[in-house]
């Protein structure tokens, strides 16, 4: 009979990089750590520090001043009667302070002109909130002017 070999299957051998690649992975995403860190993406320190660098960096914004405008209290015409109560304050520059408050009574004009002027059915709506908070910034701009007026907050929007 002949001798047959015993055919075996050699594995083939693991690669160098195959065999190192438990090592080269934590070695390459420590690198690429370090290398972020080094070119300022990220900081470790501000993951675990103290959220005051915030609070700093707030601080050092631009100032700000609030106007508290009158409530304002409109009886909405329509089939059922209705009360709009309305709250609102203009966030101005700190300079144009004074001036929005010697304006306030065209201020509150402007607004209830436009306020009593909306149809009853437009409150059910959808973004009317908007519309209205959009309009009243306009008319604020309007009596103060495009710089002294940065932003306007309703503060209470009701109706009863």
């Amino acid at each position: 009979m002949t001798d047959t070999a015993d055919a075996t299957v050699a594995e083939p051998g693991k690669s160098r990089i195959g065999r190192l690649m438990p090592l080269l992975l934590p070695v390459l995403a420590m690198g690429g750590g370090a290398a972020s860190t080094y070119l300022g993406f990220w900081s470790p320190l501000a993951l675990i520090s103290s959220s005051e660098a915030p609070a700093e960096a707030h601080a050092a914004g631009p100032e700000i001043a609030f106007v508290d405008v009158p409530r304002i209290v409109l009886t909405v015409p329509g089939e059922r009667t209705q009360t709009l109560a309305l709250t609102v304050m203009i966030e101005v520059a700190p300079e144009a302070k004074a001036q929005a408050l010697a304006l306030m009574p065209r201020i509150t004009d402007s607004y209830n002109g436009f306020l009593s002027r909306i149809d009853s059915s437009a409150f059910s709506r959808r973004g009317i909130l908007e519309i209205i908070r959009a309009e009243l910034a306009t008319r604020t701009r309007f009596v103060l002017g495009d710089d002294a007026v940065r932003d306007l907050l309703i503060t209470e929007f009701r109706i009863q």
